[in-house]
């Protein structure tokens, strides 16, 4: 798998940057100066002040509207810097000793999720970790070993030879993919990595390159009638059935810990959860 290296979002900026730039959020997220101005408990005359440069505004009140107009962390030390101010969010690395409560938080969920894959993810879906059961489950399909790291779970599903070859109906399980990384992206931000991930992945071969948002790829007959899509993997002739369920970490307080995504997967029915359970036993025999 291919890794999606994140773009240093953070970087010097002059205060007269930081109208363009609440406008700029403002726009994305469809709020006007008086909608920004109720929900945040500052005068619209204020807001406009900022947006013209006439005016710079505390520390505090920036935060404010940055937590009303639901900024990422990492987005938010770009604001703090364009107004004067230094960073407030720490930029640690996900693993790092700042960061200990919450992975073994994480590894603690992964083994409790044996004997069904589990992983955690980066903004990009870089894998982090995973559990025991991840990587025997993909190497009933393919030999992971033979692919090199690091590991990036879309390059898995797209590449002709990754996964591809094994998901059934591989081309509307990559609408939803793709669909997923605008859905779930942080704050809903599509920022200049992401479209390097997007572009990459529609240069893999028939990749439809057109996006409609918001589409929603139809079930096929044999998941009709479940409460979620799932996505099929094809063993043995046989379709084995599975949805995720995406954790994040509440409030968190540094930008890797709001970066994080947990993904769990589940057998969708009883008969895929009798053959995953035989298809690790048989690997591990």
């Amino acid at each position: 798998m291919n890794a999606i290296n994140p773009v240093k979002i953070a970087r010097k900026t002059q205060p007269n940057e930081l109208g363009p730039l609440l406008r700029h959020w403002r726009d994305l997220r469809g709020i006007s100066q008086l909608d920004l101005s109720f929900n945040a408990g500052v005068s619209q005359r204020h807001i406009s002040f900022i947006e013209s440069g006439r005016s710079v505004p505390s520390r505090q009140m920036l935060i404010d509207l940055a937590q009303t107009l639901d900024i990422p962390l990492r987005e938010r030390n770009t604001l703090l810097l364009a107004a004067g101010y230094a960073p407030i969010y720490s930029d640690v690395a996900w693993n790092a000793d700042e960061m200990k409560s919450v992975t073994q938080a994480l590894g603690r969920m992964l083994r409790q999720h044996e004997p069904f894959p589990a992983l955690v993810m980066d903004r990009y879906w870089n894998v982090l970790m995973t559990n025991d059961a991840a990587p025997r489950f993909f190497n009933c399909f393919i030999d992971m070993a033979a692919r090199k790291g690091p590991r990036n779970m879309l390059h898995l599903m797209f590449d002709p030879a990754g996964m591809r070859p094994f998901v059934a109906d591989w081309q509307t399980v990559a609408d939803s993919l793709i669909q997923r990384v605008y859905r779930e992206s942080v704050g809903r931000v599509i920022n200049d990595a992401t479209r390097e991930l997007l572009a990459a992945l529609r240069a893999y071969p028939d990749v439809r390159t057109e996006f409609q948002p918001g589409g929603v790829p139809a079930p096929d007959a044999a998941s009709a009638a479940m409460p979620v899509i799932p996505v099929g993997f094809i063993k043995d002739a046989q379709v084995l059935r599975y949805f995720s369920m995406v954790t994040s970490v509440g409030t968190p307080q540094t930008i890797a810990a709001q970066e994080l995504r947990i993904e769990c997967m589940f057998p969708a029915d009883d008969e895929t959860e009798a053959r995953h359970l035989d298809m690790l036993a048989a690997l591990s025999g």
